[in-house]
C-alpha cells in the first residue's frame, strides 16, 4: 500500500492522516507477521524518534476502533495486530505463541434468538493447538517419554462440522 493508499484508508475510516498514525499504518502493511504493540512502537520510533509509547498505542487503539486494524487476543501474552485488508482467521500456536493467518471461510450464523438483544458484528475463528515447528518437538516428547498414551489422548474436544 502506497502513501496515498495509506492516507485515503485512515480518512475513509474517519481518522486524520497524523505522521504517526501514518507510520503506523505504513509499519503494518509491510509486516506480514503480527506484531505487538511494543514491536510497532520500536519500529515507530526507529523510523521517527519523537514518537511516544503512548501516541503509538493510542493510535492502535484508534486503529481498531475504526475497523482498519484487528487486534488479535492471544491467553497469557501480548496482543497482536493485524491490517485488516484480505479476511482470515488466525491460528496460535500455544507452545510458542506464534499467530498465523488461516484461509477464511464463512461461519455459520448463530440460530435466530440465540443472540437475544445482542447485534452480531463480524464473527472470526481463532484456532489454537501446536504450530508445525512445535508439533515435532511435542511428537518427541510424548514418545520419547516411555508413557502409554490413551488412545483418547489425542482426540479433539470438540470438532467443527458443517450443517446439515
Amino acid at each position: 500500500m502506497h502513501a496515498e493508499a495509506i492516507k485515503k484508508t485512515l480518512e475513509g475510516g474517519g481518522l486524520r492522516c497524523t505522521p504517526q498514525r501514518y507510520a503506523v499504518m505504513a509499519f503494518l502493511t509491510k509486516h506480514t507477521g503480527h506484531p505487538t504493540a511494543a514491536e510497532i512502537f520500536a519500529a515507530v520510533n526507529r523510523a521517527d524518534p519523537r514518537s511516544s509509547r503512548a501516541t503509538t498505542y493510542n493510535n492502535l487503539r484508534h486503529l481498531v476502533e475504526a475497523g482498519l486494524v484487528r487486534e488479535v487476543a492471544v491467553e497469557g501474552r501480548a496482543a497482536r495486530f493485524d491490517i485488516k485488508g484480505m479476511r482470515h482467521h488466525h491460528f496460535i500456536c500455544d507452545r510458542c505463541g506464534k499467530v498465523e493467518d488461516m484461509e477464511w471461510y464463512d461461519v455459520p450464523k448463530p440460530a435466530s434468538g440465540s443472540l437475544g438483544a445482542r447485534v452480531l458484528r463480524e464473527c472470526e475463528l481463532i484456532f489454537r493447538g501446536l504450530c508445525a515447528k512445535c508439533a515435532p518437538r511435542q511428537a518427541k516428547q510424548v514418545s520419547g517419554a516411555g508413557d502409554q498414551v490413551s488412545g483418547n489422548a489425542h482426540k479433539p474436544r470438540w470438532r467443527l462440522t458443517p450443517d446439515t
